[in-house]
């Protein structure tokens, strides 16, 4: 089913005669649970047409690594692959949409497209709409519930917005009928596509960042995302509520890299979790929809997500009321970067990033905290945790990541007792740690990373 909920029609051109209907995937590439891409089949039925698929390939992306345009690339060599065992064709372009859209869909009937939440996506898709000559339908699939009929407005907490998504579960947590195209668009001659992806193309996509070139631990692409997806429920679920605050437990999913390149769909992972019966299912359900909707909700309605601005205002005045507050340690954007700080935790926690492109969630949030402690202000603060949250996180330049960062600085969090530095931001320390896990052996495995990596030489020891 594909609520009409997720539909939105972003131009007034009609559908017209046309050789195919155009699916331009960009935050969805992917070929099961995409709604975007089913509504697209659905209407080229309809219209007796085929389908064709196209990606545009955006050289220099904001913020964006070798690493993470590498996972990309993996995924979109997957998904060409499967959509061809569906009759679709993939075309695949460098370049931004708006220099290849108005070409392609010269012979479209319709556009659909998926949806994004981050201003780049949205000023894409408005661009799209004006320039294009035929119908434009933007159809959501990376949440399980819309957007807006999550929430009309920014939320205070997971506290407020937990009732209200919850109450449209039952209406937006069920599965789709997958269909396939009746024709297929294989033979169809388009030409001008970049189809062979290999690791050489990065360069240009993305300048040399300096940034460590060295193989992160994960494979892109929905194959893989599935395959990540078996394990947590067949090895992980049911150590999920005992073990997700420890790094040395393996609890948890590692799928948010492949949800945030749009890999797997949430709602997918939703069902199979419920399917499995399992009674911790409800706290890993809380974390994916709630607290990751949540998210979404924070960087769609509030327009100053990405600055300190866009906390809220009693966590900004509590900072600024121990701004010149005494710190112990203070350390530079280079030193924190080169996790060259006096705390082993933390500078594990660092070097997890560098060296996986991921970083658990709980010490994510020490990270962040001790950041906020560390620095000459907070706004310094702010600014480096999500500039470093960006470029090393296989999953940075998200809603998650966005509202990660600025949970440690007060979002989505309540006021607690005063305090030197954080006012009356929530506090983490070592020894709060140790409480929760045993962080020495977490130290003890990060060493171990970082010994086989300086051993490899296209790892820079300066970034490990």
């Amino acid at each position: 089913m594909i609520q009409p909920e997720r539909i939105r029609h972003l131009n007034e051109r009609p559908v017209r005669k046309g050789t195919y209907v155009l699916c331009w995937m960009q935050a969805s590439p992917r070929l099961s649970c995409n709604h975007a891409l089913q509504y697209a089949i659905r209407q080229a039925n309809r219209l007796g047409l085929p389908v064709v698929a196209f990606f545009s390939l955006v050289p220099g992306y904001p913020e964006a690594t070798p690493a993470h345009y590498r996972f990309m690339l993996e995924g979109l060599d997957g998904l060409r692959k499967s959509l061809a065992e569906s009759g679709i064709r993939l075309v695949i372009r460098v370049g931004p949409p708006l220099l290849h859209l108005p070409d392609l869909s010269g012979e479209a009937a319709l556009v659909v497209t998926d949806r994004g939440y981050l201003p780049v996506a949205k000023e894409w898709k408005e661009s799209v709409a004006r320039q294009i000559s035929c119908h434009l339908t933007q159809v959501e699939s990376d949440v399980v519930v819309p957007v807006e009929s999550a929430s009309p407005k920014e939320e205070w907490a997971a506290a407020t917005f937990r009732p209200k998504i919850n109450a449209r579960l039952d209406r937006f947590l069920v599965s789709m009928e997958e269909q396939q195209p009746d024709i297929s668009s294989l033979a169809l001659d388009i030409g001008g596509d970049d189809t062979h992806l290999p690791s050489a193309l990065i360069p240009r996509l993305v300048p040399d960042t300096g940034l460590s070139q060295h193989d992160l631990p994960w494979s892109g692409g929905e194959r893989a995302a599935h395959d990540i997806l078996d394990r947590f429920l067949r090895e992980r679920l049911g150590r999920y509520v005992a073990g997700r605050n420890d790094p040395n437990a393996g609890a948890l999913s590692d799928l948010s890299p492949y949800l945030h390149f749009g890999q797997i769909s949430p709602l997918e992972i939703a069902l199979r979790v419920l399917a499995t019966g399992h009674p911790d299912a409800r706290v890993y359900l809380e974390e994916l929809i709630v607290r990751r909707e949540l998210a979404v909700n924070f960087v769609y309605y509030n327009q100053n997500f990405a600055s300190y601005d866009g906390l809220p205002a009693w966590a900004r005045k509590t900072l600024k009321d121990h701004a010149g507050d005494h710190r112990e340690y203070t350390y530079t954007v280079k030193e924190f970067e080169t996790a060259q700080t006096h705390d082993p935790y933390w500078n594990a926690a660092q070097r997890e990033m560098v060296l996986t492109g991921k970083m658990h969630g709980y010490l994510r949030m020490y990270w962040g905290k001790k950041i906020l402690e560390w620095t000459k202000t907070p706004e310094d603060g702010f600014s480096i945790a999500l500039a470093l949250n960006n470029r090393y996180e296989l999953d940075g330049r998200d809603p998650n990541g966005y509202a990660g960062v600025a949970w440690c600085f007060g979002k989505h969090d309540r006021a607690w007792p005063e305090r030197p530095i954080f006012g009356k931001i929530r506090y983490m320390n070592a020894n709060g740690l140790k409480r929760k896990f045993d962080a020495d052996r977490y130290v003890a495995w990060i060493d171990e990373l970082k010994e086989k990596a300086e051993a490899h030489p296209a790892v820079p020891a300066s970034q490990v």
